[in-house]
């Protein structure tokens, strides 16, 4: 597959979406390791650069009807914690949504603009949902987007690669965690 992804501006925060204990451990197309190592793998390379990482966790619904069944009732001790391999580290930002996406509902816009950034790149869990709602939320708000599609996952193998070939190149560009990290240190001036 060719690469898509051409740059990086000089202020790009990576955000990581739902990588967290009730999450990692559901049935999903591709081992959550090598996808939790990748993103482990782009989070210390934006924080050795200065670079923000924003870690995101869900913790219920957006409330409304829906055809299908949503889960009811509290969630297990320590589901919404995010996952200790994601090393967080004190200047990240950590937001807790309640809706597919980042940036519904939550001030993740506001402290990343508020730290300069115009481009974001974006792993996590799961691809049709969580980071495509979040990609198509920070295209929406006038951020740059690039996906790691290596460091992303579904639990249905047709939502992931619809997303990927479909959707995620109409939001930004699209490449590997090591695309992105050997991108890193030539971001453009």
């Amino acid at each position: 597959m060719p690469v898509a992804l051409t740059m990086l501006d000089p202020k790009t925060a990576l955000i990581v979406v739902d990588l967290q204990k009730g999450v990692v451990g559901l049935p999903l197309v591709h081992p959550i390791g090598a996808v939790v190592a990748r993103a482990r793998a782009l989070a210390d390379a934006f924080r050795a650069r200065g670079l923000p990482v924003a870690l995101v966790n869900v913790v219920g619904g957006a409330p409304g009807r829906t055809e299908q069944p949503r889960p009811t009732g509290p969630r297990p001790e320590g589901w919404s914690d995010l996952i200790p391999e994601l090393n967080r580290q004190p200047d990240d930002i950590v937001v807790t949504k309640r809706t597919w996406g980042a940036f519904a509902s939550t001030d993740l816009e506001a402290q990343l603009k508020a730290r300069g950034v115009t481009q974001v790149a974006i792993a996590g869990v799961a691809t049709a949902t969580g980071v495509e709602s979040t990609a198509r939320q920070a295209y929406e708000q006038g951020f740059n987007v690039t996906l790691a599609i290596d460091a992303m996952t579904d639990r249905r193998p047709e939502a992931h690669d619809y997303s990927i070939s479909n959707i995620f190149p109409r939001l930004g560009e699209t490449g590997t965690s090591q695309d992105i990290i050997d991108l890193l240190p030539k971001r453009s001036a």
